[in-house]
C-alpha cells in the first residue's frame, strides 16, 4: 500500500485545525450569552422583618401657650352710681382695695378688702356695707354698693390725677374731724365731713395740693391708698 503523500497529510492537518477553531468559537459565544449584562439577576429573598426607617422622627408640635392673665394694676377709679345720686371711688394697690361711697350729704361708707387675680372684689365696711365689683380690662370697675338696705349699681372709670380719692383727719377745737372726698373726672367733687359723728357736706379741697380750710383751720387732704 502506498503511504499518503505530504500534500494530503498537510491538507488533513489544516482541516483538523479549522474544525478545532470553529468548536472553540461556538463554545465561547454560548458562555458569553449566559452571562450577558442584560440578563436580570435573581432577586434576594425578602426579609421576614421589615427594615426600620432611618429618616429622623417628625418633631411633635409644641403645646400652644395658655392665655396669660393680666395683673391687677395699681390704679385709682372714680365714678357715679347709675341713679346719679352718689359717687364711688376705689383705689387698688398690690391686690388690696379701699373704696369710698358718698352722696355728698349724709350717706357715706369706707370699705376695704382683697382683689382677685381675675379683677373681682368684695369689700366690706361698717354696719354691713358691702361693695361687689369687677375690674374690666383695667379701665373701669363695674359693681354695686349695698348700704342702708339699698343697692346702688355704679361704674367707676380709671382716674387720672388729680381725680381720685382723698381723706383728711384732724382735731379742731376739740372736735374730731374726718373728711372724705371723691374728685371726679372733669373736676367735680363729692365729699362728706364728719364732726364728732355728725355728717355734712364737705368744703371744697384744692386737688393739686389737698389744701382745705375747716372751721378756720387749714388742713391737708391726702390721696388714699390701701
Amino acid at each position: 500500500m502506498k503511504r499518503p503523500g505530504p500534500l494530503l497529510t498537510l491538507l488533513t492537518g489544516l482541516l483538523l485545525a479549522v474544525f478545532m477553531l470553529s468548536l472553540n468559537a461556538t463554545t465561547g459565544v454560548r458562555n458569553a450569552s449566559s452571562s450577558r449584562p442584560g440578563t436580570p439577576a435573581a432577586a434576594p429573598p425578602a426579609s421576614a422583618t421589615p427594615e426600620k426607617s432611618t429618616s429622623p422622627p417628625s418633631p411633635s408640635p409644641s403645646p400652644s401657650a395658655s392665655p396669660s392673665t393680666s395683673p391687677v394694676p395699681n390704679a385709682d377709679y372714680a365714678g357715679r352710681t347709675d341713679d346719679d345720686s352718689s359717687a364711688v371711688a376705689v383705689s387698688l394697690r398690690d391686690g388690696r382695695a379701699i373704696a369710698y361711697f358718698c352722696d355728698g350729704h349724709d350717706k357715706e361708707s369706707w370699705l376695704k378688702g382683697d382683689v382677685g387675680d381675675d379683677g373681682t372684689m368684695r369689700l366690706t365696711g361698717k354696719n354691713g356695707a358691702e361693695l361687689d365689683g369687677t375690674l374690666r380690662d383695667g379701665r373701669r370697675i363695674r359693681g354695686t354698693v349695698d348700704l342702708g338696705g339699698r343697692r346702688y349699681p355704679f361704674t367707676a372709670d380709671k382716674a387720672v390725677k388729680p381725680s381720685g380719692l382723698y381723706r383728711a383727719t384732724a382735731t379742731v377745737r376739740g372736735a374730731a374731724l374726718d373728711g372724705g372726698w371723691i374728685v371726679l373726672p372733669g373736676g367735680k367733687q363729692v365729699g362728706i365731713l364728719d364732726r364728732d359723728g355728725e355728717p355734712s357736706a364737705a368744703p371744697v379741697i384744692d386737688p393739686e395740693t389737698g389744701a382745705v380750710t375747716v372751721d378756720g383751720k387749714r388742713l391737708t387732704a391726702h390721696p388714699v391708698t390701701p
